[in-house]
């Protein structure tokens, strides 16, 4: 369920500003996004899985938070981010 150290690194050179920037808002939201679909294909196969179910709402809502943040801070940033990760329609 949780992100491969490779797939991390090329988030990271994917949307960092440089090859260690993994704190910048980008780069969490993106690193969240993937988490939260890789917990989704899981809650598709085990729909009971409740526990899992309540850690997918909490990195929701914890991605929300940050895009809320990056809207608030830059509003360019943030519409360029939800296009590259396909976020919204």
């Amino acid at each position: 369920m949780s992100i491969t150290a490779q797939r991390k690194q090329a988030l990271i050179a994917e949307y960092g500003k440089s090859a260690n920037d993994s704190g910048s808002t980008e780069v969490q939201v993106a690193i969240l996004s993937e988490r939260i679909s890789n917990l989704t294909e899981h809650l598709k196969v085990h729909a009971k899985d409740k526990h899992s179910r309540r850690g997918l709402l909490m990195l929701v809502g914890q991605r929300r938070g940050l895009l809320d943040y990056l809207k608030k801070k830059d509003n360019a940033r943030y519409e360029e981010l939800i296009k590259s990760l396909g976020l919204r329609y």
